[in-house]
């Protein structure tokens, strides 16, 4: 008869105030809000596109705890290094975004995605005219509520 291993705890790490003094972390970015589940079918032209900036606007469709903006971007866009608590995945539909992220550069091009863990640091700028798609898990209040300041 074989015994059986003990069980090990995980040593779990704790970072406390780790946000160096030239990353921003956003506040806000997390709703409290509890919002009714529904269905909706949502096409893309009945949704208002919101300028932030000349080469910056973008349409949200927000549900009751995942969140999708699209994102369009002109040539030269700067989309400066931000943080936020919440997970996000980009889908690239056309164009390609440069991202300063994790001390890398990388490029993502049309049909391409990345996914970005919560508060990790991350700047992107359009390298082309370019369609994005985010999803956040939660949805992002701050993009919500208008007070995105860093994007405007």
């Amino acid at each position: 008869m074989k015994k059986a291993k003990p069980k090990t705890a995980r040593k779990q790490s704790v970072v406390r105030n780790a946000k160096p003094a030239n990353r921003v972390a956003l506040k806000g970015t997390v709703s409290k809000a509890k919002r009714k589940a529904e269905l909706r079918h949502i096409p893309w032209n009945s949704v208002e596109i919101e300028p932030l900036n000349p080469l910056l606007g973008r349409q949200l469709v927000v549900g009751q705890k995942i969140m999708l903006a699209r994102v369009l971007l002109k040539k030269g866009c700067i989309v400066p290094e931000h943080s936020h608590p919440n997970e996000q995945l980009t889908f690239i539909a056309e164009g390609a975004l440069k991202f300063w992220i994790d001390g890398k550069e990388l490029v993502v091009n049309a049909g391409e995605c990345l996914t970005i863990p919560p508060n990790m640091p991350h700047k992107a700028e359009a390298l082309a005219d370019t369609v994005d798609f985010d999803v956040f898990h939660p949805p992002r209040a701050d993009w919500m509520s208008g007070t995105d300041a860093y994007l405007r």
